[in-house]
């Protein structure tokens, strides 16, 4: 039996095509009309300026921000000025002030 390179070349196109559009198929089926099932809680806020959700298609998300938080750029200027002191003109307005 002889090596046919011109079928074997086309009867591993074909097997890798069957493959990749198997896998595409999957996942469009799974991720767009399959069964998946969200359940989606709801959750009671009070107005509170501290909470913050954020919503997509998939998932929420929900940032509670501390009330007597200080941002992490005021605490690194801060730390700064203590360290390095200030620049002159800003203690002149300090002492202006």
């Amino acid at each position: 039996m002889k090596f046919d390179p011109v079928k074997w070349n086309r009867n591993a196109a074909l097997m890798y095509a069957v493959g990749v559009w198997t896998t595409i198929g999957y996942a469009y089926y799974k991720y767009t009309i399959g069964d998946i099932k969200v359940e989606k809680k709801v959750v009671e806020e009070e107005n509170n300026p501290n909470v913050k959700t954020h919503e997509t298609k998939r998932i929420q998300t929900t940032i509670i921000y501390k009330e007597d938080s200080v941002p992490h750029t005021t605490m690194l200027s801060n730390f700064y000025k203590s360290t390095y002191g200030s620049y002159p003109e800003s203690q002149k307005q300090d002492e202006d002030k």
